[in-house]
């Protein structure tokens, strides 16, 4: 009677990869899902901590508000649950981000080696508070636009802003605050693993460039041009850095490849070259 010496069940086996790390189709949806449910769990998590200080963070929300000279009015009976939840989730996708981003980070760039693992690790450490940055800085510059805004109202009026059209505007405005800061970010890493050259990201310059403004006006509250230059204007210098590092990483691995190919062929010229010379126990003794 035959027996089966593996240890490991049929249908827990691991997927095979070939050696430069590609997958099927099926495979790469089955990867996207177990990544996707992964990033879930943590967002459910973060969200479920987000009810916790909702009290506390609804009042700095509304702080830029107040300190301009309007006021957050709620006009529906289930606004306040409604808002609880979306304040929630919003503390959900920031407290999360180190496993969204890693996941992403690894759906993107599969099959690494072990170097490039540590670097997937760096690249979570520096995009968290890349990302968290972001939204603070968004943070910051609410208030200038607010005022603005609230400045063009009539002496005699008073401005009551909804509540469900100002979290929204919010939630939308911090966050494409800190997903832009990525950008650079994933720019650098994926030219860390030789997944993008700087050449080609010098060719489509012209089209990162009006991503650009189109995410910064897109953020912008009503095309305000002060918060639209305050999100580009920093997105601008960290794509040039960006490129800036690619290019001369680029060039330091075309040298160091270039290094590496002369001494192939230098050790491959010395092989053919050398000729085998015979041994001295092969060598008749004179003497006997």
């Amino acid at each position: 009677m035959a027996t089966n010496n593996d240890k490991t069940p049929r249908n827990k086996k691991k997927r095979v990869k070939d050696d430069e790390g590609r997958m099927s189709l099926k495979e790469h949806l089955i990867e996207a899902r177990n990544r996707l449910f992964k990033s879930l769990i943590a967002l459910t998590l973060g969200t479920v901590a987000g009810f916790f200080i909702y009290d506390w963070l609804l009042e700095l929300i509304i702080a830029p508000v107040q300190a301009a000279g309007g006021s957050v009015n709620f006009t529906a009976v289930m606004s306040p649950f409604d808002i609880m939840i979306k304040v929630a989730l919003f503390v959900g996708i920031l407290i999360s981000s180190p496993v969204w981003l890693y996941q992403l980070w690894a759906f993107i760039v599969p099959g690494l080696k072990k170097n490039e693992r540590r670097l997937s690790y760096s690249f979570v450490a520096i995009s968290v508070p890349l990302f968290i940055g972001g939204v603070a800085m968004a943070y910051f510059v609410l208030p200038f636009a607010l005022h603005f805004f609230i400045s063009l109202a009539p002496e005699n009026s008073e401005n009551l802003i909804n509540i469900n059209e100002y979290l929204p505007f919010i939630i939308r405005l911090l966050l494409a605050f800190g997903l832009a800061m990525l950008v650079p970010v994933l720019m650098v890493g994926l030219n860390m693993v030789g997944v993008l050259s700087a050449k080609v990201i010098l060719k489509n310059w012209r089209i990162t460039v009006f991503l650009i403004a189109v995410v910064a006006a897109m953020a912008a509250p009503g095309g305000d041009a002060i918060t639209m230059f305050a999100l580009a204007g920093p997105l601008f210098l960290t794509f040039a850095a960006a490129t800036i590092f690619c290019y001369f990483n680029d060039k330091k691995r075309a040298k160091k490849q270039a290094a590496q190919d002369a001494e192939n062929e230098r050790l491959a010229k010395g092989d053919s070259s050398t000729i085998d010379a015979p041994s001295h126990i092969d060598e008749p003794n004179s003497q006997l």
